[in-house]
C-alpha cells in the first residue's frame, strides 16, 4: 500500500490524474446509461446497444489509462509500441463486450455479477497489455501481491456496478453504478501502477514502431472523449425518448385497461406479446401465465381443464396461417355461457392483434328485434312477413299428391266489441283467439295474425279437401265459444275463406288473394261460416273493384243526386217532412240504388264525402220549402265518427240559411252500440244547435230501450219489417202497439216506414202512430218534384 501511495504522490502529475479521472467518470456514466438502455431493449436493437456500450467502455478504459500514463513520471523517457497499444484497445472492447452481453441478457443476479466481473477482467487485460506496450531504457518488474489486488479491485467494483445498474433504471442507481465503475477503473489502474518496479538499463532501445507518450495520450484522449461524448449524448437522447415513450406507454396502458374490449397481441410465431386485463377476465385466464407464452400452450392447458373444446393445434395453426397470409378473420366463440366475437387483424412484419368483444346482450337484442320484426307483438304469433315465408317453405316441401290449404279468418263484428268495451278488452280477446287457434290446428300447421282481427292458417300434408273443411269447422266452433274476459262474457263469430294448392294457386300471393276472396263471400253469406274459393269469386271481386273505382270517379264527376220521399202526418195527412235519399246516376248503368253502393262506400270510407254532399244538398233544397216542412238526413256510423261532423252540420246550415230546428238527423242503433261518452257528447252538441235527432230502424237492435234512456230522442222510426207484416202477424202488431205507446209516454214522435197500402195506414192510425212514410204516398223523387208532392193530398205509387 505504501508503494501505491508513494507512486501516486511522487511519480504522478495530479492535474493529469484529475483529467484522467474526469474522462473515466464520463466514460462510466455513458457505459452505465448504455447498459440500462440495452437491458430495456429486445431483439436486434439490444445487440446494437451492447456493441456501442462495449466500444464506449473500452475506449473510456483505454483513454483513462493513457491519460494517467501521461501523468506518470518515473524518471526517463519512453514511448509506446503501436501494435501492442492497438491490441490493448481491442482487448478492452472485446472482453467488455463479452461481460456486458452476459449481464444484459440475463435477469438472474449471479449472471449479472459474472458479467460485471468479466468487465473488470477486461479493465485488467487492457491495463497490463498497455503497460507491455511501454518502451523505455529500463526493465519492468511487478510486485505480485499488488498486481493481484489491482485485478480484484477491478473485478469487485465492476461486478457491483453492473449489479446495481441492473436492479432499477432510475437516477440514483445510475449515479451509484457510475461511481462504482469509475472506482473500478481508477482503483485498478493506480494500484497496478504501484506494483511497477523500474530498473534502468541503457542497453534497452526504443523500437521504430513507437509513438511518444504525449502524442499518443492526447490523440487517444481526444478521440475517446469525442466517442464517449457522442455516446453519452446518444444515451441521454435515448433516455429522453424512452421517457417520452414511457409516458406514452402509461397512456397506452391506461387506454388498454379501460377498453370495453379485450385485446391480445401475438408475434409471428403466435407468442403473446401483450394483453389487457379485460382480455384475461373475459376469457377467465387471470390465473394463467400469459406473457411470452405460445397461444397453443395456453389452449392446451385450458383443454386439459375442460375449458376449451376442439383441436387446439389445428385452431392455432389456422390463426398463424391467416396472419401470415394477411387475412382478417372474425369468429364468435362461446365461453362460460357468453358469446364473444373475436377479430384477428394481421400486423405488418408478422403477428396479429386479436380483439374480444362480449356480444351476448347484443345478440339477445338482435334476436328480440328479429322476433319482433317477424312476430305479432300482441299474440306472439307469426306476422304477415313470417307467414309469407313459411307459406313459401310449405309450398316447397309439399310433395306430389299432397295438398296445402290456406285459411283466412276474420272475426265477426270485432269492431263493435272494441268500441263498446274498449281496446284493452279487444286486445285480450285477440290474444285468447290466437291461443285457441294455435291449440286447434295440427302440429305442423302455422297460425299467424295478419293484422287487426285478421288471422291466417296454413295446413300442410293433407291429401283431401275434407281435411281443410274439417279444420275450418273446428275453428268456427272453437272461436265462437263464449269468452270470459275481465268479468265480461263475450260471444264473437268468425268467417273463414279457404284456398287450396295447387288447384287455387301455387304461390303465396295467389293463394292468399283467393282465400281472401272466399272470406269475403263467407262474410257476405251471413258470417260465422266458411267458404272455399270458386273461380267466379275472382270475377265478382273484379266487378267490386271496378265499382269502387267508378264510385271514386263519380265523386269527381258529380254523378250523385239527392231524392226525397215525403213523411206525412197520420192524423192530418199533410207532408211534414222529406227524407233525403242518395241516388247515383251512372253514365252506363243508369240510376243505381243505395243498397248497391252504400255498403262499399262505408267499407272504403267514401261515405263521409257522400254524407257531406247529401247534408249540404238537403239543407240547400229545404231552405226553399215551406217553413213547416222539415228535412231528414241519414248519418252513417262511419260518418258519425268523423271528427268533422259538427263542423259539417254547422257549415251546411250556415251556407243554406236553413233553421237548425228544421233539420232532422237519423242515426241507427249501431252508432250507439259503443255507448261511449264521445258519442253522447256529439249528440248533445247537435241537440244544443237546435238539430233534432231521430233513431232509425228501431226494434231491430239489441238494446233499444237502454238507448232511449241514455239520450232523449225526438223521433223513433219503426222499421219497415214490422209494418209489412201488420195484417198477417199478431206479434208485429203487438210490437208496433208497444212502440207507439212508449212514444206517447215519453213524448217522442213515432214514424212508421214502408207503408204500402191503406190497411197498414189504418192500423197505424188506430194504434196512435204519429207519422208514416212509404210508397203509399210516394216513391223517392228528385228535388224538382217536391212541389208536386206537397200539393197532392195522397200521391200513390205502386208498391
Amino acid at each position: 500500500m505504501y508503494q501505491v501511495l508513494y507512486c501516486l504522490s511522487d511519480e504522478h502529475d495530479w492535474r493529469l490524474v484529475a483529467l484522467g479521472g474526469a474522462v473515466c467518470l464520463l466514460a462510466s456514466a455513458a457505459a452505465i446509461s448504455l447498459f440500462q438502455r440495452a437491458r430495456a431493449t429486445t431483439g436486434p436493437g439490444r445487440l446494437a446497444w451492447i456493441a456501442l456500450d462495449a466500444a464506449v467502455s473500452g475506449c473510456g478504459i483505454w483513454a483513462t489509462h493513457f491519460i494517467a500514463m501521461l501523468a506518470y513520471s518515473p524518471g526517463g523517457d519512453g514511448a509506446y509500441n503501436i501494435p501492442v497499444t492497438i491490441l490493448s484497445l481491442i482487448l478492452a472492447i472485446s472482453v467488455t463486450f463479452v461481460g456486458l452481453s452476459i449481464a444484459v441478457s440475463s435477469s438472474r443476479p449471479l449472471w449479472i455479477v459474472v458479467g460485471g466481473a468479466i468487465v473488470g477482467m477486461g479493465v485488467a487485460a487492457m491495463h497490463y497489455t498497455g503497460m507491455a506496450a511501454l518502451e523505455m531504457p529500463a526493465r519492468v518488474n511487478w510486485i505480485a501481491g499488488t498486481v493481484v489486488a489491482s485485478v480484484l479491485f477491478g473485478i469487485i467494483f465492476a461486478a457491483t456496478a453492473l449489479f446495481i445498474a441492473a436492479r432499477r433504471d432510475d437516477l440514483s442507481h445510475a449515479l451509484t453504478a457510475t461511481t462504482l465503475l469509475t472506482v473500478a477503473i481508477v482503483a485498478h489502474h493506480f494500484t497496478a501502477m504501484g506494483a511497477v518496479l523500474l530498473t534502468p538499463d541503457p542497453t534497452l532501445a526504443i523500437s521504430g514502431l513507437s509513438i511518444p507518450p504525449a502524442s499518443l495520450s492526447f490523440l487517444t484522449a481526444s478521440a475517446a472523449v469525442a466517442i464517449i461524448a457522442i455516446a453519452l449524448v446518444a444515451a441521454l437522447l435515448d433516455r429522453r425518448a424512452k421517457g417520452e415513450l414511457g409516458r406514452q406507454q402509461i397512456v397506452l396502458d391506461s387506454a388498454l385497461e379501460n377498453m370495453s374490449q379485450g385485446l391480445c397481441m401475438f408475434d409471428a410465431d403466435g407468442k403473446i406479446i401483450l394483453f389487457n386485463e379485460r382480455y384475461a377476465a373475459m376469457l377467465r385466464r387471470t390465473d394463467i401465465l400469459l406473457t411470452g407464452r405460445l397461444l397453443v400452450d395456453v389452449l392446451r392447458e385450458e383443454q386439459a381443464k375442460g375449458q376449451w373444446q376442439g383441436d387446439a393445434d389445428e385452431f392455432f395453426a389456422r390463426l398463424v396461417a391467416d396472419a401470415r397470409e394477411g387475412r382478417t378473420t372474425t369468429d364468435v366463440v362461446n365461453r362460460f355461457g357468453r358469446s364473444i366475437r373475436v377479430v384477428n387483424q394481421p400486423m405488418q412484419g408478422g403477428g396479429w392483434v386479436a380483439t374480444f368483444e362480449d356480444i351476448t346482450e347484443w345478440l339477445e337484442a338482435q334476436a328480440k328485434i328479429s322476433h319482433m320484426a317477424r312476430h305479432d307483438a300482441l299474440t306472439s304469433l307469426p306476422n304477415r312477413v313470417l307467414f309469407h315465408e313459411q307459406l313459401e317453405q310449405g309450398l316447397r316441401r309439399t310433395k306430389s299428391g299432397d295438398q296445402l290449404a290456406v285459411l283466412c279468418l276474420d272475426l265477426d263484428h270485432f269492431k263493435d266489441i272494441n268500441d263498446s268495451l274498449g281496446h284493452p278488452i279487444g286486445d285480450a280477446l285477440l290474444k285468447e283467439v290466437g291461443r285457441r287457434l294455435k291449440a286447434t290446428v295440427g302440429e305442423h300447421d302455422t297460425v299467424a295474425r295478419l293484422g287487426g282481427d285478421e288471422f291466417a292458417v296454413v295446413q300442410i300434408g293433407r291429401s283431401e279437401e275434407t281435411a281443410a273443411r274439417s279444420l275450418a269447422g273446428r275453428l268456427v266452433e272453437v272461436v265462437s265459444a263464449p269468452y270470459e274476459i275481465d268479468d265480461h262474457q263475450i260471444v264473437i263469430g268468425v268467417s273463414i275463406g279457404i284456398s287450396l294448392s295447387p288447384q287455387d294457386g301455387n304461390n303465396p300471393d295467389e293463394l292468399l288473394k283467393n282465400a281472401d276472396l272466399a272470406l269475403y263471400r263467407a262474410k257476405a253469406d251471413g258470417r260465422g261460416t266458411y267458404r272455399f274459393f270458386e273461380t267466379g269469386m275472382d270475377a265478382r271481386a273484379q266487378a267490386r273493384r271496378l265499382l269502387e273505382m267508378d264510385l271514386r270517379a263519380a265523386l269527381q264527376r258529380d254523378e250523385f243526386e239527392v231524392f226525397y220521399q215525403p213523411i206525412r202526418d197520420v192524423a192530418s195527412g199533410r207532408v211534414v217532412a222529406f227524407e233525403a235519399l242518395l241516388r247515383w246516376n251512372h253514365p252506363q248503368r243508369g240510376l243505381i240504388a243505395p243498397i248497391h253502393f252504400i255498403p262499399l262506400a262505408e267499407e272504403t270510407g267514401l261515405i263521409v264525402q257522400l254524407g257531406e254532399f247529401v247534408l249540404r244538398s238537403a239543407c240547400t233544397d229545404a231552405a226553399s220549402w215551406p217553413d213547416d216542412v222539415d228535412v231528414a238526413v241519414n248519418l252513417s256510423p262511419v260518418q258519425f265518427k268523423s271528427p268533422n261532423l259538427i263542423a259539417s252540420v254547422t257549415e251546411a246550415l250556415a251556407a243554406s240559411g236553413l233553421d237548425a230546428r228544421r233539420l232532422e238527423l237519423e242515426i241507427t242503433e249501431s252508432v250507439l252500440l259503443q255507448n261511449s261518452e264521445a258519442t253522447l257528447t256529439t249528440l248533445h252538441e247537435l241537440r244544443a244547435m237546435g238539430v233534432r235527432i231521430s233513431l232509425d230502424d228501431f226494434g231491430t237492435g239489441y238494446s233499444s230501450l237502454s238507448y232511449l234512456r241514455s239520450f232523449p230522442f225526438d223521433k223513433i222510426k219503426i222499421d219497415r219489417s214490422f209494418v209489412s207484416e201488420l195484417a198477417t202477424r199478431e206479434d208485429s202488431m203487438a210490437i208496433i202497439r208497444a212502440v207507439t205507446g212508449l212514444g206517447r209516454s215519453l213524448g217522442i214522435v213515432t214514424t212508421a216506414e214502408g207503408v204500402e197500402n191503406d190497411a197498414q195506414l189504418e192500423l197505424l192510425r188506430r194504434e196512435g202512430c204519429t207519422q208514416a212514410q212509404g210508397y203509399l204516398f210516394s216513391k223517392p223523387r228528385p228535388a224538382s218534384d217536391v212541389a208536386m208532392m206537397l200539393e197532392g193530398p195522397r200521391l200513390r205509387a205502386s208498391a
